[in-house]
C-alpha cells in the first residue's frame, strides 16, 4: 500500500481528480488560456508536450514519488489546471505540494486557495504528515506570495538547484508548514474563502 492512494477531493465547485490521459485535451486547453508555457519560471507543458507531461506524472506515481491531480470545475467538467503531491517521503511523513498551475482565468480566484485547503487537510488530518513543503523558482514572485499567503514559512534558498526550460539554472526557494501550524493556517484559509468572490 502506498502512502498516498489515488483519490478524488471535492469542495466549493472544484474536483481534484487523479491525473490521467483522459485529461490531455482539457489540460492542453487550460495551458492555452494565457499561453502559460511562455512563463519562464514555471513548468507548464507546451501543447505538444502535454501527453508526455501526463505520462511522466503517471510514471512518478507508479514509483511512489508523485500524485498528480487534474483540477476540474464540477459544474462544467472543464479542466482548469493541475496540482500534485510530490517528493513523497512516507518514512518521515512529509509531502510537498507543487507542479501547480491553472488557466489564466483562474488566477486571483478561489481556485488555488480551495485546492490548497483540500491538499493540506488530507496531508495533515488524514495522512498524518508532520510537514508539508513547497518549492518555487527564485524569480517566481507570484508563486512565493501565494505560498506565503497559505501560512507557510520560508526555509531558505538552494542555489544553482534546477534547470529551467530555457537552459538557465535557477535558485529554488523552499517553504514548509509544520503540523502544529496547520490549525491557524486552516482557519485563515477558511476565512479567505468565506469572503465574497
Amino acid at each position: 500500500m502506498t502512502f498516498v492512494e489515488p483519490l478524488t477531493l471535492t469542495a466549493r465547485g472544484l474536483e481534484l481528480v487523479p491525473l490521467d490521459l483522459t485529461h490531455e485535451s482539457g489540460l492542453r486547453a487550460a495551458a492555452s488560456d494565457g499561453e502559460l508555457w511562455n512563463l519562464r519560471v514555471t513548468g507548464v507543458p507546451t501543447p505538444d508536450q502535454t501527453r508526455a507531461y501526463i505520462l511522466d506524472a503517471l510514471a512518478m506515481r507508479e514509483a511512489g514519488h508523485r500524485l498528480a491531480f487534474a483540477v476540474i470545475d464540477s459544474a462544467s467538467g472543464t479542466v482548469l489546471g493541475s496540482t500534485s503531491y510530490h517528493d513523497i517521503l512516507p518514512a518521515i511523513k512529509r509531502v510537498e505540494i507543487g507542479y501547480t498551475w491553472y488557466a489564466k482565468r483562474c488566477h486571483r480566484t478561489h481556485v488555488n486557495t480551495t485546492c490548497k485547503l483540500l491538499l493540506l487537510t488530507l496531508a495533515f488530518e488524514t495522512l498524518g504528515c508532520h510537514v508539508v513543503g513547497w518549492r518555487t523558482d527564485n524569480f517566481n514572485f507570484a508563486s512565493q506570495a501565494a505560498i506565503e499567503r497559505l501560512g507557510a514559512k520560508k526555509d531558505g534558498v538552494i542555489r544553482g538547484h534546477a534547470l529551467r526550460r530555457d537552459g538557465t539554472i535557477r535558485d529554488t526557494v523552499m517553504y514548509s508548514m509544520r503540523s502544529g501550524e496547520w490549525p491557524e493556517a486552516k482557519a485563515q484559509l477558511l476565512y479567505l474563502l468565506s469572503k465574497p468572490r
